[in-house]
């Protein structure tokens, strides 16, 4: 292994990683499997990934090639060299709008790609959930699908030509051949030539066999694709390489097929009482033989449930309507507007079901993100019991599709549980997810006695066990019975021909371990060149959260299911560090990997507290847009608190963590010294005494302290005595020692709406120390501000503040920190400004009006709120006080309270905010109001842009709020 090592080093410009942390990052994807491969190798460009297979073939390594790592069957597992083909091979190479064809790297995201094809009108059609995340070499590996295929069909079908290395590191081109053609090649000597004559006399040998055995329907992946040489098409071996899963060849380009972006789309949502007679619908629909039919998709009471429940999709889901038992999502699409009404108008009164019909873009992207959050939906069901994807892929006639879940859910119910039912209705591939626990060997028995169960009523229907998804671990093992020997001898025979001797992802296709085999929740401890010491699969002892929502701290690590939504990139705001870094270690997916290996005994005892565990949550930024934007809801915010207060048990709380996390104990010191203190913080002796000793950048300027404080300011203001309603102002650590002018703004803001403000002695929220890992502190001033608002919000006084992370933790973390009725009372009576003013305006309580003036608003929402609560309550508000609201496309805007000021973190700081924000408050006008309701996000555009944020208490001051009888006297 050192010898490998060390020759792959030499020849590879890239980089290549042999550590156990690596390994551990790279031993899942999205499957229940977990193996960890030798290493990793990050390819700079196409002459790394030849000298990677070269020198892997000379030492007899195998080799897996690897995309973003979603694939649901354990293609993208195995103990092999990976190569990481996500990372750098991400060009789009060559677009010809013309002949509508492009020419890409395999890392290049689906989404990524599309969004450089729509000024050419086109797109790459294939559109699987995890089109945000997912990259082209890994669809051509899966042959990847989506909800559109019965229009668009598969990868397969939108391939023309591959480029790739052998398993020996031979390079080769594949495209479609005409006769003429197809015989040079039969006649060349070399590999090429071999593997042309092999594949020839393979289909010339079995065609008859091909023709009865591969599944006559729409969705099939399995096996290899020798039916697509059956018949008078082009001989094209790009045809065989997809699907193949790595298993044939390397890809490192590929030139696709385009086809025209669709001018417009229009949703019918069909709500049913049972399933049933949903399934029994799609048929029916089917039989119009409507040329503008695009999609159907299905979701079960389930999904539609867990959608209600879930934080980012619940805010998607007005589309549901009442609890149905089922939705068929039906989409049309075309170029004229009104003929898609009347083709939907038509289908309407055909199956008279009740149906919402969206028009609206924003509204139909909207169905979409909960159609497309199935899976993580599913996965993240609290507890150990969870849907398993290994029979989720079936595929059959779609005529058939009613009486083929009768009969699945007969098996499912046989083994004493349950299952979910959603997904490609069209194409007759429903993804069904029975309900285990793989961590008790009876349920490991049960999943496999359903599989086969499952696989014998695939054949009975004639259809396929994977539809998209795949072969991988979960389901070679069955293609010897569901393609016969003869083909299963023959598809033996191509992997020889191609990959002589088994280097390329052995074990998928053919010659599979059992479906039990590898299981995440049954992993061996991490070989480190020889066997790991012994330990025990156990959690830490007593946390400080409780974890009460995610059953304990095991349980939320497990929450992560490996799908890849963390993944995403220039959309939302999860994960921001892994936007900057493309680092696997800087997702959400590859933080809990790591701690779900340390706590589970797969790394060697220690690891949990260790220097290199803090290496990978270090750059987590605590935004919790995971908690939101993950479809599993993982909270890695909380759990990197967890983490650091075990981590500084273990090695002691350095100095500037304790500086940050007790920040308004300095801030009272700077505010009592200032203006002095100003010009001290500011002097180039200090700055560089802050960097030398604390690491604090100097680069970055201190938020400057007030003084009299806010508190102090509203003691002497003039207050009105006649308010008709009370409301206490969560004075948070900046607005009393840093912008008490914010402060002033909400009072002036909540008086005129008609209340009386009251300012109330309290410390700070614990947010710093929360986010430094000083926990036990943190519980002691949370339990001090329960003590001190609790009485006003158990009176049913409202707690309104203006700092989202300081407010939101009376919501999130309080209740799982303490105990007891009046932490609920505080939670459930805590508004941000921004939600109590539209509020009090809906319930007609709010004597509150605006001078009109249609300015314009660009908003950036503090991620803590985004996750939360939205960014509507924020929007609302400002729409309220006559502004024209701009959201800002952007994520974490990179700061993150104290990260931002950290020397070793200003930099990818500054690249976090620079991927959409800043260039988005660049390119607003002079004349915009840019408002940014966290003090971080207003000190980090002030920083690199220049420009000056407010704060939606200041933006709704400055559009003139007055009490609205004064407005009506007038």
């Amino acid at each position: 292994m050192d010898d490998l090592e060390h020759e792959l080093r030499a020849r590879v410009a890239g980089e290549v990683r042999f550590d156990a942390l690596t390994r551990v990052l790279y031993s899942t994807d999205a499957s229940i499997y977990q193996i960890a491969p030798m290493g990793v190798v990050i390819p700079n460009h196409v002459d790394d990934v030849r000298a990677t297979v070269e020198v892997a073939a000379r030492h007899g390594i195998p080799l897996l090639p690897r995309g973003a790592g979603t694939s649901l069957a354990g293609q993208a597992v195995g103990q092999a060299v990976h190569i990481d083909m996500s990372r750098r091979l991400t060009q789009v190479l060559e677009i010809n709008a013309e002949e509508r064809w492009a020419r890409v790297q395999p890392g290049v995201v689906l989404d990524a790609l599309n969004a450089v094809l729509r000024p050419y009108g086109l797109m790459f059609a294939p559109d699987p959930a995890t089109a945000n995340r997912c990259v082209i070499g890994g669809m051509i590996g899966n042959n990847a699908c989506g909800a559109r295929s019965l229009v668009y069909g598969k990868t397969v079908d939108h391939v023309l030509e591959v480029r790739a290395h052998l398993a020996d590191g031979t390079e080769v081109t594949f495209g479609p051949l005409d006769a003429d053609g197809l015989a040079t090649k039969l006649r060349a000597p070399g590999r090429e030539g071999q593997i042309y004559r092999a594949v020839k006399a393979l289909v010339e040998a079995h065609a008859d066999e091909i023709r009865a055995r591969y599944p006559r329907i729409m969705r099939r992946v399995g096996g290899y694709n020798l039916d697509a040489f059956i018949g008078e098409r082009p001989w094209n071996l790009a045809k065989l390489i997809v699907g193949s899963e790595g298993t044939l060849a390397v890809v490192t380009e590929a030139k696709l097929n385009l086809v025209p972006r669709p001018k417009y789309t229009l949703l019918d949502i069909f709500h049913f009482d049972d399933l049933f007679a949903a399934l029994e619908a799609v048929p029916a629909i089917l039989a119009l033989a409507d040329p503008a039919l695009s999609a159907i998709e299905l979701l079960d009471r389930t999904v539609l449930r867990l959608a209600m429940g879930n934080l980012e999709t619940a805010r998607r889901a007005g589309f549901i309507q009442g609890d149905p038992a089922a939705v068929l999502i039906v989409e049309f699409s075309g170029a004229a507007e009104a003929d898609l009404a009347a083709r939907a108008e038509a289908l309407e009164a055909r199956l008279r079901w009740p149906c919402a019909r969206l028009r609206d873009p924003a509204a139909q992207a909207n169905v979409w993100a909960v159609r497309q959050a199935g899976l993580g939906l599913l996965l993240g069901m609290k507890g150990d019991r969870k849907p398993v994807s290994f029979v989720e892929d079936t595929a059959v006639a779609p005529e058939h599709l009613p009486d083929y879940i009768r009969a699945f859910d007969a098996i499912v119910r046989e083994h004493g549980t349950t299952a979910a039912y959603y997904g490609h209705a069209s194409v007759g591939c429903l993804h069904i997810r029975p309900v285990l626990d793989l961590k008790r060997p009876e349920d490991v028995a049960r999943m496999r006695a359903i599989s086969q169960a499952v696989s014998d009523l695939v054949l009975s229907f004639g259809g396929a066990m994977s539809g998209e998804h795949g072969d991988g671990l979960a389901r070679s093992c069955y293609n010897e019975k569901l393609f016969g020997p003869i083909l299963y001898r023959a598809f033996r025979q191509l992997k020889a021909a191609f990959d002589p001797q088994g280097l390329l992802n052995p074990g998928k296709k053919v010659d599979a371990p059992p479906l039990e085999a590898h299981l995440r929740t049954q992993a061996p401890p991490l070989e480190l060149h020889g066997p790991a010491p012994a330990v025990e699969r156990a959690g830490p002892g007593a946390t400080h959260f409780r974890f009460t929502a995610e059953g304990g701290f095991v349980r939320a690590i497990e929450l992560c299911n490996g799908n890849g939504a963390c993944l995403k990139l220039g959309s939302g705001s999860m994960c921001p560090s892994y936007m900057a870094t493309r680092e696997e270690a800087h997702t959400t997916r590859g933080r809990a990997n790591a701690l779900r290996a340390a706590i589970s005994g797969v790394l060697p005892p220690g690891a949990l507290t260790s220097q290199q565990m803090y290496q990978v949550l270090d750059l987590c930024l605590a935004c919790k847009a995971c908690k939101a934007e993950c479809p599993s809801n993982v909270d890695m915010a909380k759990l990197k608190a967890e983490f650091l207060a075990a981590y500084h048990a273990t090695h002691g709380t350095p100095l500037r963590d304790r500086a940050f996390a007790h920040i308004a104990r300095l801030n009272r010191i700077g505010s009592a010294f200032a203006p002095l203190s100003n010009w001290v913080v500011r002097s180039r002796l200090a700055r560089w005494a802050l960097h030398r000793f604390l690491g604090v950048e100097a680069r970055r300027p201190l938020p400057p302290f007030a003084r009299p404080t806010f508190s102090a300011r509203y003691r002497v203001r003039r207050r009105t005595e006649d308010g008709e309603r009370k409301v206490v102002l969560y004075d948070d650590t900046f607005m009393r020692y840093n912008v008490p002018e914010v402060g002033e703004a909400a009072v002036a803001v909540l008086e005129a709406a008609g209340y009386e403000v009251l300012v109330v002695e309290h410390p700070c929220c614990g947010r710093p120390m929360i986010s430094k890992g000083l926990l036990d502190e943190a519980r002691r001033v949370a339990a001090a501000n329960v003590a001190a608002l609790a009485p006003y919000a158990e009176r049913g006084i409202p707690i309104v503040g203006c700092e989202p992370s300081c407010v939101l933790s009376f919501r999130d973390e309080y209740p799982d920190l303490l105990d007891g009725p009046e932490v609920q009372a505080l939670a459930e009576r805590s508004y941000l400004l921004e939600e109590f003013i539209p509020q009090e305006h809906l319930a007609g309580r709010l004597k509150l009006a605006f001078a009109e003036h249609g300015q314009q608003a660009l908003l950036h929402t503090h991620c803590h709120e985004k996750a939360l609560i939205g960014s509507a309550p924020a929007r609302a508000a400002l729409v309220l006080a006559g502004y024209t609201v701009d959201e800002v496309d952007a994520g974490c805007c990179g700061m993150a309270g104290a990260f931002g000021f950290e020397a070793e973190h200003y930099h990818l700081s500054l690249a976090i905010g620079a991927d959409r924000l800043f260039p988005a408050v660049e390119a607003a006008s002079g004349e915009a109001v840019i408002v940014a309701p966290g003090i971080s996000c207003r000190q980090q555009i002030a920083h690199a842009t220049g420009r000056r944020a407010l704060s939606i208490a200041e933006a709704l001051l400055q559009a003139g709020a007055q009490r609205a009888v004064e407005l009506a006297e007038e």
